[in-house]
């Protein structure tokens, strides 16, 4: 299976967070407008990226002739579903310039928890998932 394209968009994804990381440590009040937009297109990236996993990458790998792959893959999606939640909560609450501005550090906490939460588990995926998905 060619997966080329999600291991693209881990890097898009992992650039962009980053990008996020950089505008918070210049100050979140100051870039809070940048910030706010950021977390706007981070979230039109990530939403894509989950729902063409949801649609084309977790079926295809369940009906995997492995079944620890096919296993592997209904775990990673299962777990999706809660960092995915968190994750458009965290965007739905900090896409807005005037929230950033007015809640600086619940930004920065906020931002600190699922950032890392979704850089962990693409991580994850890199090392494990994807290798494993390209041995089948």
């Amino acid at each position: 299976m060619d997966i080329d394209r999600f291991k693209h968009d881990h890097v898009d994804i992992l650039e962009r967070i980053d990008s996020l990381r950089t505008l918070a440590h210049n100050g979140i009040m100051a870039n809070s407008h940048a910030i706010a937009q950021q977390v706007k297109e981070l979230g039109k990236v990530v939403t894509l990226h989950l729902a063409v996993e949801d649609r084309i990458l977790y079926p295809a790998v369940q009906k995997a002739d492995d079944p620890a792959i096919s296993a592997m893959g209904a775990a990673y999606q299962n777990e999706m579903k809660g960092i995915a939640n968190r994750y458009i909560r965290f965007t739905n609450q900090w896409s807005d310039a005037a929230k950033v501005a007015a809640q600086p550090e619940a930004f920065r906490d906020a931002a600190n928890t699922i950032l890392k939460e979704v850089y962990q588990r693409m991580q994850r995926e890199n090392r494990e998932f994807y290798p494993a998905i390209e041995r089948m």
